[in-house]
């Protein structure tokens, strides 16, 4: 049985960098992905986001823009995000905030409604600005590729391990 996969590209292409999902997500739809496997661009619908992983996935990827410390614009990281606690009533607002699109927002509503998902990866890169206007900077255009190089690498091994039926119920 093969796993169920998904890949969003989350961002805004109207604030330059912010993008860099957006661009990734669409350059890897364009390859070939063996079924199972849905790359989709999410933009900033987190909320719509959140009620698709409700479906039910074994892993989820997500491709965004975000501040990585001081590193230099372009710079690309992988790393499993820490998991939301169980939302409590107090904060419930705050997670279905639709507004806002961040991977932890994406999976506190998620637990908000009742959903989860195996696992989960960032694919991160910093921007260099996130002002308005249209078109990534060069050195985050430049990145995109390298994204797509990992999201890949991340699906093919992905793909080689056994799901496990409690996982998929």
């Amino acid at each position: 049985m093969s796993p169920r996969i998904l890949v969003a590209g989350i961002g805004n292409i109207f604030f330059r960098d912010d993008g860099f999902g957006v661009v990734a997500a669409h350059r890897l739809a364009q390859l070939r992905w063996p079924d199972g496997i849905t790359i989709e661009d999410y933009g900033i619908r987190g909320v719509h986001l959140a009620y698709e992983l409700c479906q039910g996935y074994d892993l989820l990827v997500l491709v965004d823009a975000m501040a990585i410390g001081n590193e230099a614009p372009g710079t690309v990281v992988l790393f499993e995000p820490d998991r939301p606690s169980p939302p409590d009533a107090d904060r419930a607002g705050q997670a279905m905030d639709a507004h806002t699109m961040s991977p932890m927002v994406v999976l506190s509503t998620l637990a908000h409604l009742g959903g989860s998902v195996g696992k989960v990866f960032v694919v991160g890169c910093q921007p260099e600005t996130i002002e308005e206007g249209m078109g990534l900077s060069e050195p985050v255009a430049a990145a995109v590729d390298r994204a797509v190089e990992i999201v890949s690498d991340l699906l093919d091994e992905a793909m080689q391990e056994p799901v496990e039926k409690e996982k998929r119920a």
